[in-house]
């Protein structure tokens, strides 16, 4: 019996961290017509392949969680993830859901929740054996979305986005700037620091101003060390890009860092950002940009 081409199925399995938000995202793949199975078994991962490839085109979008409420988790899920990749008919997508420590200890206080690693110990006990038993299939998802920040209106939001049937087969590259004072994203895919570049933050007159004002950014990009870095960057993305599209991966997040987030990283963010958007679709964001104004209120 057909089963359609790959790219007829999506295959989503949905992980992560206990209260990251695994519930949000399975009720949003339900809104956009997938097939759900909550906390699926590893074990029966293989059998319900079978009932897909049988189906034909009546299980073509289907969403599984899978965590560690199934006890056999990793042996079975890790061994049927390797079987899959020798298939043609299916490219599971893995996403993978992820929180700050604190933000996972807040959430299961607020519910009042006992984590299923450690039922009658501490929350934070449990997130650390968790986040060490989840760190090699974190390594294999094609997608982090890291939700410390997201209210699950956002989460919805981000899902819908990201796998509407015109959005789904589309390689998206997202370009961050950050300040490396407020953290490194934790769903960066590649990270660049150019906190060795001149900074304008020593200039007076352009230190309230950020990459956006064609001043700051002219005066970042004038430097020849600017201008050497932009083009090794450059021939490296233009290496990795397809490798990564290739692989499987729907979307990239590159993420260039200075100390505060305001003028060096958000210049080179929007130099690169609108470098390959003729090639890919892209996506440019500025994480720390107002931090500096926050902060002085």
């Amino acid at each position: 019996m057909s089963t359609g081409s790959v790219s007829d199925i999506q295959l989503v399995i949905i992980t992560g961290m206990s209260g990251a938000g695994k519930t949000v995202a399975i009720q949003s793949f339900e809104d956009l017509g997938f097939f759900c199975v909550d906390n699926l078994p590893p074990t029966l991962l293989p059998k319900f392949l079978e009932l897909m490839k049988e189906s034909g085109n009546k299980m073509n979008k289907v969403a599984l969680v899978m965590d560690l409420r199934g006890r056999e988790f990793f042996e079975s899920l890790f061994e049927a993830l390797d079987n899959m990749s020798e298939t043609t008919w299916v490219t599971p997508q893995i996403l993978f859901l992820d929180a700050k420590d604190s933000v996972l200890v807040t959430r299961y206080k607020e519910t009042r929740r006992s984590h299923p690693l450690a039922p009658s110990g501490l929350p934070l006990e449990g997130i650390g054996m968790e986040r060490e038993l989840l760190e090699e299939l974190k390594g294999r998802a094609q997608l982090i979305y890291e939700t410390s920040e997201l209210k699950p209106r956002e989460l919805r939001e981000k899902i819908l986005t990201q796998f509407s049937s015109h959005a789904s087969q589309v390689f998206t590259v997202n370009v961050m700037s950050f300040g490396f004072k407020y953290g490194v994203p934790i769903d960066a895919d590649l990270v660049f620091d150019v906190r060795f570049l001149p900074n304008p933050h020593y200039i007076d007159h352009m230190r309230p101003k950020t990459g956006l004002e064609e001043e700051v950014s002219s005066y970042v990009l004038k430097w020849t060390e600017t201008q050497k870095f932009i083009e090794k960057v450059v021939d490296l993305l233009s290496f990795m890009l397809p490798q990564y599209k290739r692989e499987g991966k729907s979307q990239l997040v590159i993420a260039i860092g200075c100390t505060g987030g305001q003028h060096r990283s958000v210049t080179l963010a929007e130099y690169l950002g609108h470098h390959f958007q003729n090639e890919y679709k892209t996506h440019i964001s500025h994480r720390d940009i107002e931090r500096r104004k926050e902060n002085h209120r």
